[in-house]
């Protein structure tokens, strides 16, 4: 089964990058060569490799994934991709599933037992087995892709996602799924948090004021946040800060010190520390490297 998942990605992605499907929040992604570690903010979603080798990194945490394993995000997260195996003849290819919680609300109450269900916020990425039968319901979502019927997709498209996520919230990551769905959960104010630091990343911000816009105590949230993203609220935002820095001058051609200026920093200095710290080049030096690559690498 995964070679013909493997086969239709293949037909569907003309290009190296994301290739959207004309299926709401599925996407193929698809390499021709290995990158360098690509900084992105990952939304909620749900990735299967069909081809090739992909290492996501948080913080200092490696998750290495490959055909018959998946990658789950649970929360908006500042991580690095780097495909590690591709190549022209066998190129690097994944179909992302952006995750809704609507969607994962309205199969949960017949999916999981209330006996088994976990309230303790866990670590927002995990790597899993794909499951036979999770794997047969992903094929037949991709099927929908060869169809030359607009309203299969249209019918079938939402029946095939929904098996996706009644077999993933039976599997090892339910709980990371179902609590993408639930209003009260720790995850769910974890995830508000992050909407408030993503919104307001280039003011100063009260680790105090945040975590009572969220309900929850100042130690439970810097916990809870943690355990969540890896990380601390600060350096959360440090992380998109320089994200934002960089795509600036890359993708808009802004000067250092204009582009740390926008997100935030005070110090041209201190924003080229940070910044070396975080890419391993000063910002000139790095945005050249970056510019010397195919776009694909870096959009």
């Amino acid at each position: 089964m995964i070679e013909r998942l493997a086969s239709i990605l293949a037909k569907n992605a003309a290009v190296d990058g994301v290739n959207e499907t004309g299926i709401a929040r599925l996407n193929i992604l698809r390499s021709t060569t290995p990158t360098e570690p690509i900084p992105i903010l990952h939304k909620p979603a749900v990735c299967f490799v069909a081809q090739g080798r992909k290492q996501t990194t948080l913080a200092h945490e490696a998750y290495v994934y490959a055909p018959m394993k998946f990658l789950i995000v649970s929360v908006n997260l500042p991580i690095a991709g780097q495909i590690l195996s591709a190549s022209r003849d066998q190129p690097y290819l994944c179909l992302r599933l952006d995750l809704e919680p609507a969607a994962i609300a309205d199969v949960i109450g017949a999916a999981i037992p209330a006996g088994i269900r976990n309230e303790k916020p866990q670590r927002g990425i995990a790597v899993s087995d794909v499951p036979t039968d999770l794997l047969g319901a992903i094929l037949r979502l991709a099927e929908l892709l060869e169809s030359g019927r607009a309203s299969d997709r249209a019918v079938l498209a939402p029946l095939a996602e929904r098996e996706i996520l009644y077999r993933l919230l039976l599997g090892d990551q339910g709980d990371r799924l179902r609590q993408i769905a639930m209003a009260e959960s720790k995850l769910s104010q974890i995830n508000k948090a992050v909407a408030i630091i993503r919104c307001q990343y280039e003011r100063t911000l009260r680790v105090e004021d945040i975590a009572a816009q969220v309900n929850m105590s100042v130690s439970s949230f810097h916990q809870h946040f943690k355990t969540v993203t890896a990380m601390s609220p600060l350096q959360y935002q440090k992380q998109i800060r320089l994200q934002e820095a960089r795509r600036l001058m890359i993708a808009q051609a802004v000067d250092a010190a204009s582009a740390g200026f926008s997100v935030g920093y005070e110090s041209p200095s201190q924003f080229s520390r940070e910044y070396a710290r975080m890419y391993g080049l000063p910002p000139k030096k790095d945005v050249e490297k970056m510019r010397s690559m195919p776009a694909t690498t870096w959009q």
